[in-house]
C-alpha cells in the first residue's frame, strides 16, 4: 500500500467513526462545546444555524468555514459539495438552488454516504443525491456543475493538484467554486506533521497557503479570491499531547501558522457548442 492509500484509508477509518456520532458526541470531544478539546477535527467549525436549509442533523461540526454563505448559488443551479459528509452543506446547498436545481454530494466514506441519504429521504429532497466515489477521481461527467463546494476536505487528500483539475472538469464554462480548507503560514513542528490525530483532523495535511493558491492557478482557474482567512489558534491542551512546554512557547511566539481560508475561483473560457471558439 502507497503512503497516499495509508493516509486516505486512515481518513476513511475516523471518519467512518465519526458517522456513527452525533453533532453532541463529536463536540464534546473535540471542544465544540467548550468543555474540552482532546481531539482536533471539529475545533474550527462555524455556526450554520442562521443559514436557509440547515439540518442540525446533518451537522456533524466538521467543518472550517461556511462556503455555501459564499458560493454564489442561483435558483437551478447544479451543485457538487465535495466531502459531504452527512449532508449538511448539500442541504444548504438545495435552499439557494430551489426545486429546479439539484445538489450532488461526493464522499469516499460508506457510513457518511449512509447517514446522508436517510437524512435527505427524511425530508424527502429528491433533487439530492449522494454518490460515493474518489474526489480525485470524481463519479460526474464533465462539464455538469455550475459551482462546487467543499468544507475542510481537500487538506485531508494528498494530491491536491489532482482535485483541483477534477473540480475544472465537472465545472461548467463559467461555473465557480467556493471552498473552505485548511492552510498554512509556515511550517508545523514536525511532531504535529506526523501525528496521525492532526492530519485526520485536517491540520497535519494542510498546504502552504502560497502552494494551494498555485495548484488552483495551474487547474487553469481564473480571478481567485480569497473570500474569508481566520487564523487557527489550537489550545495548548492539544498541543500538550505532542510538544513539550519549552516547544509550545516557542510555538506561541510566532503569528499563527494554521489558517481557515475560504477560497473562489472560476472557470472562463468559451463553450464550444455555442458556436464562439
Amino acid at each position: 500500500m502507497s503512503e497516499e492509500e495509508k493516509i486516505k484509508e486512515m481518513v476513511k477509518q475516523k471518519y467512518s467513526e465519526i458517522a456513527l456520532q452525533d453533532k453532541e458526541t463529536n463536540s464534546c470531544s473535540c471542544c465544540g462545546s467548550g468543555s474540552c478539546s482532546t481531539e482536533v477535527y471539529n475545533i474550527m467549525s462555524e455556526d450554520y444555524k442562521d443559514l436557509d436549509g440547515y439540518n442540525p442533523d446533518a451537522d456533524l461540526g466538521l467543518g472550517c468555514g461556511l462556503p455555501t454563505q459564499f458560493a454564489k448559488i442561483k435558483k437551478g443551479d447544479v451543485v457538487i459539495d465535495l466531502g459531504s459528509g452527512a449532508g449538511n452543506d448539500c442541504f444548504v446547498a438545495r435552499a439557494e438552488t430551489g426545486e429546479t436545481g439539484k445538489v450532488i454530494g461526493i464522499d469516499f466514506t460508506p457510513a457518511m454516504i449512509e447517514k446522508a441519504r436517510t437524512n435527505a429521504e427524511k425530508r424527502g429532497f429528491n433533487n439530492v443525491e449522494f454518490r460515493q466515489g474518489d474526489i480525485e477521481n470524481m463519479p460526474v461527467t464533465a462539464n455538469a456543475a455550475d459551482v462546487v463546494v467543499s468544507n475542510c476536505v481537500l487538506n485531508l487528500v494528498p494530491n491536491k493538484q489532482a482535485i483541483f483539475k477534477e473540480i475544472y472538469r465537472v465545472l461548467k464554462v463559467g461555473g465557480h467554486f467556493s471552498i473552505s480548507d485548511i492552510v498554512l503560514v509556515g511550517e508545523l513542528p514536525k511532531q504535529l506533521q506526523e501525528a496521525a490525530e492532526m492530519y485526520a483532523g485536517c491540520v497535519a495535511g494542510a498546504s502552504q497557503k502560497s502552494d494551494y493558491l498555485s495548484f488552483i492557478e495551474k487547474a487553469g482557474f481564473k480571478n481567485i479570491t480569497i473570500q474569508k482567512d481566520n487564523p487557527i489558534i489550537l489550545p495548548d491542551d492539544i498541543l500538550e499531547n505532542y510538544l513539550s512546554k519549552e516547544e509550545i512557547a516557542v510555538y506561541r511566539a510566532y503569528p499563527p501558522i494554521i489558517h481557515s481560508i475560504t477560497v473562489y475561483a472560476e472557470k472562463q473560457g468559451c463553450d464550444c457548442s455555442s458556436g464562439c471558439c
